[in-house]
């Protein structure tokens, strides 16, 4: 894949994932774990699509799988855990997942882009795979996004590119 098209790639990817971010940092405290709300705003950016896997950091992955025996995206029989996961452990896990996508990106060359994913849930290639991502990241920083809107009449601002270089 071409030099400039991993750079492209990589400043809309960044761009999503630092409006996760933003909008995750810009959760009042009293917001993020009120349970009042379903799902509560700290669960959001955790969730993911059926059949997809977390790779997080081996801490992290303990605490994120300690009480989920599935954790599909905004169904009602999955198993929230008990407490809520603080707002650093989560921008800790966000962290890793940009790294990880950034690695990705640089590392992507047309031979890896047009192989197939792999996965049994999508049958895309891998270059598919990540604007399907992308989109997937976008979609949970507008739900964050619209929930602070409705609660604090206030919410983070678009991003255009990513703040951290490929």
């Amino acid at each position: 894949m071409e030099r400039i098209w991993r750079a492209i790639l990589w400043q809309q990817f960044g761009a999503a994932i630092d409006m996760l971010e933003n909008a995750m940092l810009a959760c009042p405290d009293e917001l993020w774990s009120a349970s009042s709300r379903r799902p509560e705003f700290w669960y959001s950016p955790i969730t993911r699509s059926s059949g997809s896997t977390f790779t997080s950091p081996a801490r992290l992955r303990d605490l994120l799988h300690r009480r989920h025996s599935r954790l599909d995206e905004m169904d009602p029989a999955a198993l929230i855990p008990e407490h809520p996961y603080t707002k650093e452990l989560l921008h800790t896990y966000l962290e890793h997942g940009r790294e990880k996508c950034r690695a990705t990106i640089a590392d992507m060359s047309d031979e890896k882009a047009v192989r197939r994913c792999g996965f049994e849930w999508v049958d895309v290639t891998n270059a598919e795979l990540l604007l399907y991502n992308m989109r997937h990241v976008q979609h949970h920083a507008a739900q964050l996004n619209l929930i602070l809107r409705q609660t604090i009449d206030l919410a983070p601002g678009w991003v255009a590119r990513a703040k951290h270089k490929l």
